[in-house]
């Protein structure tokens, strides 16, 4: 079975989950009802790394809705999305890099994610316009490199691909390409079992530098099937990073995430980020760790791990900037840095901010 057919297989609905949960005919409608405001799409192989017997399984709360998704607490743009977006589906944040939202489907939808408001529901803030779009990053040449994300940006067809990144390979003043993609944590077969799709990504890897930057959370995600889609982007030479996000239930304790570093860089794949979680509505409550506690877990991991392992960056993705969370310098006080600033000013830029045992989010 190719990967389309395996997505054309993903459960959809609240009754074909009811048939492997064993769902009552209450929590069937009451999962219906979430369905309808936040969809769902769970493919086979994602659901075979489930532990069923495990009610507190971490792969089952990222992929199976959970009744706190109706929580109405948080927002739906919690770093400012709306007010970098410079034309339908670009958004120009910060001066180096141009984030193209290239599709609003993925493989799997996740129940952390921090685009709900589009991921399967909206097509509205979605790149339509593609020659606009190509030619205000020719013309700005300030930016140094594209990030082609979504959704999934593996999730579009190959041939779309393409288009990118033959306009893309042109521009003189990039450096790189990014594809954002969790295909090889949810539907590895759609990087090993498409050869038109690695050579294309060979091709304009030897013109442009080509990064797959996808996202596992728990080490139980590295299975032999994700190695081998990993391998495989590795043998034509494209580097893949990780960027894990902290969530609650799942992997917010140093032993998990420590495990998943290893496991990371033993298979050679580059830990990046790893984010707080954004306080998004129908996620917030559910799988936000508070910042001071998450501080904690993450050094306890680093403590676990080699240079390699532990060469990544603990940050938050804020609507004014992305902060790194560096440390307590006394009780209660933070200290951050800006990586990366909307304001121009901001960058490189130290503060400390006093935040509470429970806070998991900067105002």
């Amino acid at each position: 079975m190719d990967w389309l057919e395996e997505l054309k297989n993903n459960i959809t609905s609240a009754e074909e989950l009811k048939q492997i949960l064993h769902f009552s005919e209450e929590e069937t409608s009451r999962m219906g009802k979430i369905l309808d405001q936040y969809p769902l799409s769970l493919g086979k192989y994602y659901l075979s790394i489930i532990n069923m017997e495990d009610k507190d399984d971490p792969i089952k709360k990222m992929c199976i809705p959970s009744i706190t998704e109706t929580d109405v607490d948080g927002s739906f743009d919690t770093s400012g999305e709306g007010t970098n977006t410079v034309m339908t589906g670009l958004q120009h944040k910060y001066a180096q890099t141009a984030l193209i939202l290239s599709t609003s489907l993925c493989a799997m939808y996740c129940r952390h994610c921090f685009r709900k408001r589009l991921v399967g529901t909206s097509d509205q803030e979605i790149a339509v316009y593609f020659d606009e779009i190509m030619g205000y990053i020719n013309e700005h040449k300030e930016i140094s490199n594209v990030l082609i994300s979504g959704g999934d940006s593996f999730l579009n067809k190959n041939e779309v691909i393409e288009k990118y990144l033959n306009r893309l390979c042109e521009m003189e003043h990039l450096d790189f390409i990014r594809f954002g993609t969790r295909t090889p944590v949810v539907l590895p077969s759609r990087i090993y079992g498409d050869e038109e799709l690695l050579n294309i990504l060979e091709k304009y890897n030897s013109k442009k530098t080509i990064y797959v930057v996808t996202q596992f959370n728990h080490p139980n995600e590295i299975t032999e099937q994700a190695v081998k889609a990993v391998n495989c982007l590795e043998r034509i030479g494209i580097t893949v990073k990780n960027q894990a996000v902290l969530l609650k239930g799942v992997n917010d304790n140093p032993e998990t995430m420590a495990t998943l570093l290893r496991k990371l860089t033993s298979v050679g794949i580059d830990p990046y980020y790893v984010f707080q979680c954004r306080p998004v509505t129908g996620v917030k409550n559910q799988f936000q760790v508070p910042i001071i506690k998450g501080y904690k877990i993450i050094e306890d991991a680093k403590a676990m791990v080699n240079g390699i392992g532990k060469a990544f960056r603990y940050c938050m993705s804020h609507e004014s900037g992305k902060m790194e969370i560096l440390g307590e310098v006394e009780p209660n006080k933070m200290i951050f840095k800006y990586q990366e600033a909307k304001n121009p000013e901001n960058y490189g830029k130290l503060f400390e901010y006093k935040i509470s045992d429970s806070q998991c989010w900067l105002d």
